[in-house]
């Protein structure tokens, strides 16, 4: 079994910044990719950045250039480090591991206030 610690999640002004965490553990021999994703009131969840075990990244285009993903595979982590935060990127903010398959976080919330 796999569990997934998400945190850094809380309210801000927009044009902050946030910092989410994510840590797995468990019956873990090797993560492929770790994500995380999103899911604001009334929509459906959307990818906002992955990345593979090679670093290899990928974006959501409404959040290149403002936010950056990263992971420490020896403490099997992901990171998600959001700048210049608008209201639109309030949403619950899911981790998303890929191992033999996928475990999600239990969401952590994000708010940007104007």
């Amino acid at each position: 079994q796999v569990q997934l610690v998400e945190s850094g999640g809380g309210l801000v002004q927009a044009g902050g910044s946030l910092r989410l965490s994510c840590q797995a553990s468990g019956s873990i021999f090797s993560i492929n990719a770790m994500g995380w994703y999103r899911q604001a009131p009334g929509k459906q969840r959307e990818l906002v950045a992955r990345i593979t075990r090679g670093g290899f990244t990928t974006y959501a285009d409404s959040v290149k250039e403002r936010f950056t993903i990263s992971r420490d595979n020896a403490n099997n982590t992901v990171y998600l480090q959001m700048n210049s935060l608008k209201p639109e990127d309030t949403a619950v903010y899911y981790c998303n591991v890929i191992i033999t398959r996928t475990y999600w976080g239990q969401g952590t919330q994000v708010t940007v206030s104007s």
